[in-house]
């Protein structure tokens, strides 16, 4: 006789938001999910979010951060949840969600409890700041310097509102630098998941396309431990990211994929993918990383994740 396979329950607390909504197409088709869902007059409610977040096995939670904290306080202690706020990011309580960084983070993501979902700016830097800190080519107290560009996604309900608007301002048809005062919610995580001395001076900038982001580093070789070569930094960044599905260190210089020599950084919208490049000289090199700022930047790993947590294969529904 046939048994019926169990479905996980998974309710998204703030499902009406750019990550929410993500979470919900990618996941709304799986038959191995059962979405816990609530009416529009109801997801505000304190008792019923309370009831859905116990009621399931899985919760994602896209909230602003005292929203999230609250949720948790909410939330019983066999509910696994993932969040996608900044507000657990640095927690040690939490387990950081980039599966790829070590064995050891994919071996506590696959049974933990509470996932911190990373940042979409962060998950660039991390990527290729990590395993250079962990190789010994970057001293804990470099002066690091991160330059991004990003879709206008990134921004949520009111900067998509206003970016679409046909009365956008002219300033809005070009890029523009924010943050300015070095207070970016995501440099905390930079420095911290990086074993960082001090924080990375971190320069994000939005732009007039929807989706993507390339996310710079730049590394003066004399400033390093010892010499390092762009090839150098290049196959330490391959060995560490060795069998990876969905972070890719590509040829060195970019080659074919970079054929009229320009990085675009809108080419993985809609995808899972990072791909990391090592450009530069001797003297100086510069080290990128293009990701989905709504993909491996936010809903897609979370549900990488997540996927990992079920013991699934990492790349189901992606």
């Amino acid at each position: 006789m046939m048994t019926m396979k169990t479905k996980t329950k998974v309710f998204i607390d703030g499902s009406a938001g750019t990550t929410g909504l993500q979470i919900f197409e990618r996941i709304g088709g799986r038959d191995d999910i059962e979405l816990i869902t609530l009416t529009e007059e109801s997801r505000k409610d304190l008792n019923a979010r309370r009831e859905a977040i116990n009621a399931s096995d899985i919760t994602f939670l896209c909230l602003p951060d005292a929203a999230a904290v609250e949720a948790v306080s909410l939330a019983g202690e066999n509910v696994r949840i993932i969040d996608a706020s900044t507000a657990h990011r640095t927690n040690p309580a939490w387990d950081y969600g980039f599966p790829e960084l070590s064995a050891e983070h994919r071996a506590n993501i696959a049974k933990s409890k509470r996932v911190a979902n990373p940042g979409c700016y962060a998950s660039g830097f991390i990527s290729l700041v990590y395993p250079l800190v962990k190789a010994g080519v970057l001293p804990e107290d470099y002066p690091l310097t991160a330059h991004a560009v990003s879709g206008y996604s990134g921004g949520g309900k009111k900067m998509i509102a206003a970016l679409e608007s046909p009365d956008k301002t002219k300033e809005m048809y070009s890029p523009r630098q924010y943050a300015l005062g070095q207070a970016h919610k995501h440099i905390p995580e930079m420095q911290k998941v990086c074993g960082l001395r001090y924080e990375p001076m971190f320069n994000p900038i939005v732009d007039d396309y929807y989706a993507g982001m390339v996310v710079s580093v730049p590394l003066i070789s004399r400033a390093l431990t010892k010499k390092y070569t762009p090839a150098d930094i290049h196959e330490i960044l391959a060995a560490h990211y060795e069998g990876q599905r969905f972070v890719k260190v590509m040829e060195l210089g970019g080659g074919e994929t970079l054929p009229d020599g320009f990085l675009a950084a809108n080419t993985l919208e809609g995808t899972n993918d990072m791909q990391l490049f090592v450009f530069g000289n001797d003297e100086c090199i510069l080290l990128c990383s293009r990701l989905d700022n709504l993909g491996k930047g936010a809903s897609g790993a979370a549900i990488q994740n997540m996927n990992i947590m079920l013991g699934l294969d990492e790349g189901t529904g992606l």
